[in-house]
């Protein structure tokens, strides 16, 4: 499925709550039993071209997807805002009760993709919101930015990292080692941080739905 096809599948949808109101694109296929939640990176949006592609492949392997932005228009002004772990996970627990409080989508397993300090957001989810994660795939992700609760999480956790993405790449090895739960580290070779060589993305596609299917298959 192409991501302009993939885009039609879409619908828009605002998540509200405690004072927020955040715009997402959400995509439900016919007999899914599960959703994966998207939490970008810094300097990104739910229109992300990257996480858009990821979510295209998710979703003709039957999977629901939403991407929502974590920060409101006028949050985005404030950098710090980018970098503040708690706020990005509070709005990514956020968009978890919106989805279960959605008739059409409260019965899905949960699942959270994120990337760069998206990826920080979504393990720091997992630990403090009330409904279980069955599955987390982090992509050049920052997992070190949520040390603080890394230890807790208890979702099957993937760690996907560009091969040359250096320095990155040490990031995530520590904070492999500091995960108890169940857990990979895959590295794909020649891949910088943004995966933008020919094949790059493709291959974490790939390696992220089968990391969900895997997870999802055991509801």
């Amino acid at each position: 499925m192409r991501v302009e096809e993939f885009r039609s599948c879409q619908q828009e949808v605002r998540i509200e709550g405690e004072g927020v109101s955040v715009g997402g694109f959400l995509a439900i296929p016919e007999g899914a039993s599960s959703i994966v939640l998207f939490a970008h990176g810094s300097g990104s949006s739910r229109f992300s071209s990257r996480n858009s592609y990821v979510a295209s492949v998710l979703h003709e392997a039957g999977m629901a997807t939403l991407l929502f932005d974590l920060l409101m228009e006028h949050e985005e002004a404030d950098r710090r805002n980018v970098f503040d772990i708690d706020l990005l996970a509070s709005r990514l627990v956020l968009a978890t009760e919106w989805v279960k409080s959605n008739e059409r989508t409260a019965a899905l397993s949960l699942g959270y993709f994120g990337a760069s300090t998206g990826s920080a957001a979504a393990l720091k989810a997992s630990v403090i919101t009330e409904h279980r994660v069955y599955a987390i795939v982090s992509r050049g992700g920052r997992p070190d930015m949520a040390l603080d609760v890394i230890d807790r999480v208890e979702a099957p956790t993937l760690l996907i990292v560009g091969g040359a993405d250096y320095g990155v790449i040490d990031l995530n090895e520590a904070a492999y080692e500091r995960l108890r739960c169940e857990k990979r580290l895959v590295l794909i070779p020649g891949a910088t941080h943004l995966f933008e060589e020919p094949g790059a993305l493709e291959k974490v596609s790939l390696i992220a739905k089968e990391w969900f299917l895997q997870h999802f298959e055991r509801v």
